[in-house]
């Protein structure tokens, strides 16, 4: 492979992978925990952006039962953001005809 076609080719990845970032960014995901009863809203980018809660949870000697469950909701997110990430990257990386496994510096 020359020089050159290597060069092109990790310009057009870079720029893939820019268009890439911001359309995660502009993803949304959401985590629930109890059943539902709490749902956690993020961005690919791991921010929250909405929060809903059960009323039957806003008692005052269960508020620790609620930030457990807030904690789970964002956790459960959280993952769901990066599992749609690797995906998306995944597909990025089979366009490009990138041995399997092969590790991005970025």
């Amino acid at each position: 492979m020359d020089f050159l076609k290597m060069m092109k080719q990790a310009k057009q990845m870079q720029e893939q992978m820019g268009s890439l970032q911001e359309e995660i960014a502009a993803l949304t995901v959401e985590g629930t925990s109890g059943a539902g009863m709490v749902t956690v809203t993020l961005t690919g980018k791991g921010e929250m952006t909405a929060l809903k809660i059960d009323p039957s949870l806003a008692k005052e000697d269960e508020v620790e039962i609620l930030e457990d469950l807030i904690l789970a909701a964002h956790q459960d997110a959280k993952a769901k953001a990066d599992q749609m990430m690797q995906e998306k990257t995944q597909e990025l990386m089979g366009g490009l005809g990138l041995p399997a496994g092969f590790k991005l510096p970025f």
